[in-house]
């Protein structure tokens, strides 16, 4: 970016560690009694949106030098490295700009990456659909939902209990939030929800990786491969800077 005339500042990959996916149910004790359902992190990670370099930087060029530099980062068309994620949606992208450069610098052939990448990624939530989907998740979301009953929290899942915090006028309080929060993690463990979705994500996890062998062996060799060279890319950087 910089040799073409733009600015950009490196960030961190995950600015608050503690930020976590529960995509069944939180089954997280300390951490619901710590986070509840995770506004705090939400807030924190909007207020880093708010304050990123990169984004100050590019907000504040004018609308011709914001679309130098989005064709700079992502390239012009046409759109010819181009993969199919399993559920058919066809991805494209340019071989040029700033992106494009730089995987095709770490991973070898900008291609085969970008093949492999588009499938890898797209197994989370095909992972996660099938889950859900699977009779047996149901099964234990019944005795999951009698626990929350119990505790005085009516809900039909853990989905349903989410969605029915986060959208309460007035919203929870924090410590309305944290209890709730506890309260799901607690039921998730005494009824077996937390151990059959545990179960579950790793048969459908295997079943995946088998099922696309390829394109995850093409793209953890592709990961291996770039270490080095990423190593002596940054140790240059440092040298020169």
């Amino acid at each position: 970016m910089q040799r073409k005339g733009f600015e950009y500042q490196p960030v961190e990959e995950n600015p608050i560690p503690e930020a976590r996916e529960f995509p069944y149910v939180l089954n997280d004790v300390a951490w619901a009694r710590k986070h509840g359902y995770g506004t705090d992190i939400q807030h924190d990670l909007s207020e880093l949106r708010k304050t990123d370099a990169n984004q100050r930087y590019f907000r504040g060029l004018p609308a011709k030098q914001r679309a130098a530099a989005l064709t700079a980062a992502n390239g012009s068309r046409p759109l010819t490295v181009t993969a199919r994620a399993p559920d058919g949606m066809l991805y494209q992208r340019s071989p040029e700009g700033c992106q494009s450069e730089a995987d095709a610098t770490l991973y070898g052939n900008l291609g085969n990456w970008f093949r492999a990448s588009v499938t890898v990624d797209a197994l989370t939530e095909i992972r996660r659909a099938r889950v859900t989907a699977d009779p047996r998740f149901a099964e234990a979301v019944k005795p999951w939902v009698t626990c929350m009953r119990a505790a005085g929290h009516p809900s039909s899942s853990p989905t349903d209990s989410r969605a029915a915090a986060g959208s309460r006028r007035p919203p929870l309080s924090r410590n309305e939030e944290i209890a709730l929060a506890v309260t799901e993690a607690r039921c998730a463990h005494t009824s077996g929800l937390a151990e059959t979705a545990r179960v579950l994500d790793l048969h459908y996890a295997r079943s995946l990786q088998r099922q696309y062998h390829q394109a995850v062996r093409t793209y953890r060799e592709l990961q291996r491969n770039a270490l080095p060279r990423a190593r002596r890319l940054t140790q240059t950087a440092d040298t020169t800077s």
